[in-house]
């Protein structure tokens, strides 16, 4: 998938005039919106639909398609041309708006509801348990047995960065080692239950099987979340 595309044509609220003369980015955006409402539709119908040429519609679906996040069907009717069916494919979903964190915070609202602090605590002990897990594995496979410390640090900041925490190890001149996380991944969610946020050191703590500190953190309006990773001897390794 070429990313570059897909940021272009990732799909925001539908413009509210057609994009006459609009960017290449504009009108693939506009057809995908086009193509989610509408359904299977040919390069005339999407042409006049959003005011642009169909030459420049016809453009944009063929970068679409050869990105796939848009399929073409060939339809046939007795003799003379046939004609060109285009519609979105499962793999354009992830252009268009989601609101996972939306959720997420209503179903943690929903569980404080029904059982309270003390049940949002044992869900989140429960998730970081699996997530332990997973995240120790990955890191032994990526960090040989006798690796440092700080190579267990930057194997774990990966493994944050993976999921969108745009995430770094830095190893200071004195030894001094820190995972930091400039994004908040879960920032809704962490905005309204300090349980999550917790919840990551702890994980950190148990994965790394060192003493992890908090030095600045973004729920309270650092530019990131730092934390101070020792083994008690005051070494990286």
């Amino acid at each position: 998938m070429d990313q570059a595309g897909a940021d272009a044509s990732r799909v925001g609220p539908a413009p509210s005039a057609p994009p006459s003369g609009a960017s290449p980015g504009a009108l693939r955006r506009e057809i995908l919106i086009r193509l989610r409402r509408d359904g299977p539709s040919s390069p005339d119908q999407l042409a006049a639909a959003i005011g642009a040429s169909r030459t420049g519609v016809l453009q944009q679906l063929r970068a679409l398609e050869a990105t796939h996040f848009v399929s073409r069907q060939t339809i046939r009717h007795g003799v003379g041309r046939p004609r060109h069916l285009y519609d979105i494919t499962e793999d354009a979903q992830e252009l268009f708006p989601t609101n996972y964190d939306g959720l997420a915070a209503g179903l943690l609202a929903a569980i404080d509801a029904v059982g309270g602090e003390a049940l949002i605590e044992q869900i989140f002990e429960a998730r970081r348990r699996q997530a332990g897990e997973r995240v120790r594995s990955l890191i032994d496979d990526r960090v040989e047995p006798r690796g440092c410390l700080f190579d267990r640090v930057s194997a774990l900041a990966a493994i944050q960065n993976e999921q969108g925490y745009l995430a770094t190890a830095v190893l200071d001149p004195d030894g001094t080692i820190r995972l930091r996380e400039h994004n908040c991944a879960i920032l809704d969610v962490a905005r309204t239950q300090p349980t999550a946020c917790q919840a990551e050191i702890d994980l950190f703590r148990d994965v790394l099987g060192v003493e992890v500190v908090r030095e600045s953190h973004i729920v309270a309006g650092d530019r990131c979340c730092s934390y101070h990773v020792s083994d008690g001897s005051g070494g990286s390794s």
